[in-house]
């Protein structure tokens, strides 16, 4: 049922892209906000606590090597994790570079909601939003609609590919807290940088502000 959920999650933000008919969906900045917030304060309060179970110096190396990959795969994907498509194609081929760093990313999501409810919600809720920009720069930039669509199946299995991998221990124990390590600091970079980038010209924004809180909020009582 995991697995369905993710597929689903990602299946409705491209819906919503289509219903919208490629316009900008009013909320969606505050959506990226909450989204951030919610997986920042889960990141900090769920996941963050189990690798650092057995204090180590070495789980805070994979945590930073964690930002560092992130930044690498934002190179490729220019940002879409959080956010933001640039990529200029005159062919419109299928974006495979774009294609390998979010499903990269997407892959080792899912390695630390295979037994946590709770970054389990974290997850879909950074997921739908960004679906639904993916699917709005495919449908903006002309793509072909089978071209958007076999993209968002393939980015759409990602997770539960690695959720699956968790889950069924097909990996040791100590290497899976090293990826969950790799992971908060993915976490981290992407969900900061949702809430840095939440406000046109760092502006102060109340309703940004107040959804940020929000985030927090219903991220702790989880």
């Amino acid at each position: 049922m995991t697995y369905i959920i993710l597929i689903l999650t990602v299946f409705a933000g491209l819906f919503v892209a289509y219903a919208l008919n490629g316009k900008e969906f009013k909320y969606l900045s505050l959506l990226l906000a909450f989204s951030g917030a919610f997986l920042l304060a889960i990141t900090l309060f769920e996941l963050l606590p189990e690798v650092y179970t057995i204090p180590s110096k070495e789980i805070g190396v994979y945590i930073v090597l964690g930002i560092l990959l992130q930044i690498c795969l934002e190179f490729f994907s220019k940002g879409a994790e959080h956010g933001h498509v640039h990529i200029h194609s005159e062919t419109k081929r299928f974006p495979l570079l774009l294609f390998l760093s979010l499903s990269l990313h997407a892959g080792l999501e899912g390695f630390p909601i295979a037994d946590n409810h709770s970054m389990f919600i974290g997850v879909l809720i950074h997921k739908l939003p960004i679906a639904m920009i993916l699917s709005l720069f495919f449908i903006k930039a002309g793509y072909k609609r089978s071209t958007t669509i076999i993209f968002l199946v393939l980015f759409a299995l990602m997770t539960p590919i690695g959720a699956f991998i968790a889950s069924n221990s097909l990996i040791a124990p100590d290497v899976l807290t090293k990826i969950n390590a790799l992971v908060i600091g993915i976490f981290l970079h992407v969900s900061t940088t949702i809430l840095f980038e939440s406000s046109r010209d760092h502006k102060f924004n109340l309703a940004k502000l107040l959804t940020i809180i929000l985030g927090f909020l219903l991220a702790y009582i989880l």
